[in-house]
């Protein structure tokens, strides 16, 4: 069993790095690591060791990883979605009730009146301030539907509220798991106009960055609350202020506290909260140490984000070669061009790409010798080359 280290560069659960199996060494240093895990610390001018294979971030979230000079590097960068699905689809459901019922306001009334000896009196008084609606019977737009998305359709769904989901690239399993109660939308437009809920669950791009926005809010119901526990650059927060302003908008929940809308009147501003709990953590490590031995072990890749997935199972044969290369023709036939010329008969080979970058895993019948080796690594736009087994 090879010895490598791992080095946490955030807080990382124990019920995560404890899966770690034998061989494998949490360090206090980055100089000599095999792999990092990490969750929110900024990577992008850290130093990466010539030693480092893969990164594990704890949480579904990459701005902070330098992913293409990482895949340059032949670095293969992990996220891990889903795992903290349940932690954000719970507190969304807590955001549709604070829409709705002003207990959020409420609560700093109390407050306010803590020292008034009749508050149980005057609270009599003062309650109608506060009241609001139920979400029962009201339609919910969900955009996005992917593992956030569906349980947060499904939940809403079962608590009685008519929901209409919006997701032009829905996945089998998504399709799957999604509830027969929720209805489809062909367009967001759809979603603007009938509903009195709208969360959003897609992640940030060129398409939806500030996709709600003056014109998307003109085209939806008046009073409708928006939700967005997404990324803070799906809102026009300059726009979403307007609308509260003027009514168009009842209320708006977001996740994603910054100057604009921790002053803007009529928000409920969360400091990020959305995969705050113990069980999320506990997942969102458990799946990044997994992922992270399997590719180290095995070479396997299963949720990389800059490189594509690939998954040959156990090694059977004498040797397992694990190769990182930019995705250009004629790659193929020079890897076994290569291994020929070793006199390496090639067991199995699987090769998939993503983007600019692509991964070949190939399975050989005999040990490729250090000649073959680094012949392999001098073939043009091979990033690294690794011998699994």
């Amino acid at each position: 069993m090879k010895d490598r280290e791992i080095f946490c560069l955030n807080n990382i659960s124990r019920v995560g790095t404890g899966k770690f199996r034998r061989g494998y060494t949490l360090t206090d240093h980055i100089d000599n690591a095999a792999a990092v895990l990490v969750r929110s610390a900024d990577m992008h001018e850290l130093q990466l060791p010539s030693t480092l294979r893969a990164i594990g971030r704890a949480g579904a979230g990459v701005n902070n990883i330098p992913l293409e000079s990482c895949a340059e590097q032949g670095i293969v960068v992990f996220n891990t979605p889903g795992a903290n699905a349940n932690a954000v689809k719970e507190l969304v459901l807590a955001g549709l009730m604070a829409a709705s019922r002003d207990f959020v306001g409420g609560n700093v009334w109390v407050r306010e009146n803590a020292g008034d000896p009749d508050i149980k009196r005057t609270a009599e008084k003062a309650k109608k301030n506060f009241a609001g609606v139920e979400i029962k019977g009201k339609t919910l737009g969900v955009i996005g539907l992917g593992a956030i998305g569906v349980l947060v359709a499904n939940a809403a769904a079962a608590l009685g509220m008519e929901v209409y989901g919006y997701d032009p690239y829905l996945s089998v399993n998504s399709a799957w798991n999604l509830s027969h109660k929720v209805r489809h939308a062909a367009l967001t437009d759809e979603i603007y106009e009938k509903c009195d809920y709208i969360t959003l669950h897609v992640p940030a791009a060129d398409g939806t960055k500030g996709m709600i926005n003056r014109e998307s809010i003109h085209r939806m119901k008046d009073g409708v609350r928006i939700l967005n526990f997404a990324r803070d650059i799906l809102v026009n927060d300059e726009d979403m202020r307007e609308a509260l302003s003027r009514g168009k908008v009842k209320a708006y929940v977001t996740d994603f506290p910054n100057t604009a809308v921790a002053n803007m009147p009529g928000a409920i501003v969360l400091p990020h909260l959305g995969a705050s709990t113990e069980e999320a953590e506990d997942n969102c490590a458990v799946m990044a140490v997994e992922e992270i031995q399997d590719y180290l072990d095995n070479g396997n890749i299963r949720n990389s984000v800059n490189f594509p997935d690939v998954d040959a199972g156990i090694c059977q044969t004498e040797g397992r070669l694990a190769i990182l290369h930019r995705n250009i023709p004629n790659m193929l036939s020079r890897i076994t061009s290569a291994l020929g010329e070793a006199n390496i008969n090639i067991g199995n080979m699987q090769n998939r790409s993503r983007g600019a970058y692509a991964y070949t895993l190939t399975d050989i019948d005999s040990p490729l010798n250090e000649e073959g080796f680094r012949n392999l690594q001098r073939i043009e736009g091979i990033l690294r080359v690794r011998k699994v087994k």
